[in-house]
């Protein structure tokens, strides 16, 4: 097959993988370090010093872990962009000689003022710019001094008011204040008090570091993101499991039963009641503890979030696959095309299906035989 894809009269067939992956790069979308070294036909010690600036960007969000040579010579790469996107990530990190010259870029300033560690002085300077994103990004900074997170409680920002209220810094009184304010301004219509209040991105890392004896104080903390940490803990006793397998947040639950030592019965009732978290790997389905025999028991649930994990069972009987493939949701159905254990029959009923990702899925699964394969390919004259 590659070599008729390579003999092929139409350019755009030949071509076609080669020109989405530069495509990718020239929108400055993430694409693989692999696929950018297989599109571009160099490696990525070669790639990294590519004429094109995107070209050498996209190495920059891809290759992570670069050495810390091949990240200085990104830090001082003439492009912006290309300088931006090589500290996007924590890792592999700005050496100490270059934390000041970075601070002083404006390509690279808040990306930089998250990660380092920074002297009185720096931290000054920067609280003291004008660009509001430059001081959301020192107040999510892990390394602040307790000087530091004091002064940043005069900021007027939603962002800065919710990361200062994470800070290790602040006592429970000052986080009550901090966590008001933005918590009144959401009420007011605010959409910014609303992501800062909502959003993921940004969380009290520093408490799965602290004693057993302080994390224990969060148990019962009015505030999500505490407990949420404190669930990502794995040396918790027994009764704190207990309580955060109960907590009225479905984030919490979920975070406590990705520890080791889940009971069965607790993953069976968190999944049958609310599904799975698919953008998060790996799946509570495919937790060690998980009762996998009592997957294929979701096929009859109501909610198809359930009913779709049913298809984690690789031997799902063919009546189950009937029956999801007769499905209303298009996801469901899709679930079906890409399963293993599906039947010709039930494949070739699927090719014709009205959704053509579902029609796409049959098509890519490889259990569909060669010759089918071929006359699809035949009819699309290829």
């Amino acid at each position: 097959m590659r070599r008729r894809i390579a003999e092929h009269p139409d350019s755009a067939i030949r071509d076609a993988f080669t020109d989405f992956v530069r495509d990718m790069v020239d929108r400055n979308v993430q694409i693989g370090i692999d696929d950018l070294e297989e599109a571009y036909g160099r490696p990525r010690t070669m790639l990294v010093g590519a004429p094109s600036p995107s070209l050498r960007a996209a190495v920059a969000r891809a290759w992570h872990d670069r050495s810390l040579a091949v990240q200085v010579e990104l830090l001082a790469d003439p492009d912006p962009q290309v300088r931006a996107a090589a500290t996007e990530r924590r890792d592999p990190g700005v050496p100490p000689e270059w934390r000041e010259r970075c601070l002083a870029d404006p390509a690279v300033r808040v990306n930089v003022a998250r990660h380092i560690p920074l002297t009185s002085e720096q931290f000054a300077r920067l609280v003291r710019h004008e660009e509001e994103e430059l001081h959301q990004a020192v107040a999510g900074n892990p390394y602040l001094s307790a000087e530091m997170a004091a002064q940043l409680l005069g900021i007027d920002d939603p962002f800065v008011r919710v990361a200062a209220a994470q800070s290790r810094h602040v006592d429970a009184e000052t986080r009550d204040r901090l966590y008001a304010l933005v918590e009144a301004e959401r009420a007011g219509g605010n959409i910014e008090a609303e992501v800062a209040l909502s959003g993921t991105f940004a969380e009290p890392d520093w408490l799965r570091e602290a004693p057993l004896d302080e994390r224990m104080t969060y148990l019962d903390c009015r505030y999500t993101t505490f407990r949420r940490v404190l669930a990502s803990c794995h040396d918790l006793p027994d009764e704190a499991w207990r309580r955060l397998d109960n907590d009225p947040d479905i984030v919490v639950r979920r975070a406590a039963a990705r520890r080791p030592g889940t009971p069965p019965e607790v993953l069976e009732g968190l999944v049958r009641a609310h599904g799975d978290a698919l953008h998060m790997r790996p799946l509570l389905v495919d937790h060690p503890n998980f009762p996998r025999d009592v997957l294929r028991t979701f096929v009859d649930e109501s909610s198809p979030n359930v009913r779709y994990l049913a298809l984690r069972d690789p031997e799902l009987p063919l009546p189950d696959l009937q029956q999801l493939a007769a499905a209303a949701e298009p996801f469901l159905r899709r679930g079906v095309a890409r399963h293993p254990n599906v039947t010709d029959v039930l494949l070739e009923h699927l090719l014709g299906d009205p959704d053509p990702e579902v029609a796409d899925d049959a098509a890519a699964n490889s259990a569909l035989r060669p010759t089918r394969m071929y006359r699809i390919l035949t009819a699309a004259g290829l």
